[in-house]
């Protein structure tokens, strides 16, 4: 048996486990800054095909997707709520 890397491993538990990779955004937008929101996004991405697929899926243009996940990405909630909805996930509001 090979070994893998732990990202790999991290990005196979995510395509795996929808409620994992959902976990795991919601840690990063309660503590994270906008910098680990893109790297999270991005992982996401690799996790479920990645940036070509996802922006098929979500009707985005790769390119744009591929801007809008970099480490200056600022994605607008319509292309974040697209991105998600591609990934099988969407944005909820929880009271504290």
């Amino acid at each position: 048996m090979g070994t893998r890397s732990h990202e790999a491993a991290t990005i196979e538990s995510f395509r795996e486990d929808p409620q994992f990779a959902a976990e795991y955004l919601n840690q990063v937008l309660e503590d994270g800054d906008q910098d680990e929101l893109m790297i999270a996004l991005r992982r996401m991405a690799r996790a479920f095909g990645g940036v070509s697929e996802i922006a098929e899926a979500a009707d985005l243009n790769a390119t744009t997707l591929y801007r809008t996940l970099s480490h200056r990405g600022n994605p607008e909630l319509k292309s974040l709520r697209a991105i998600l909805k591609a990934m099988g996930l969407r944005i909820a509001i929880q009271p504290l």
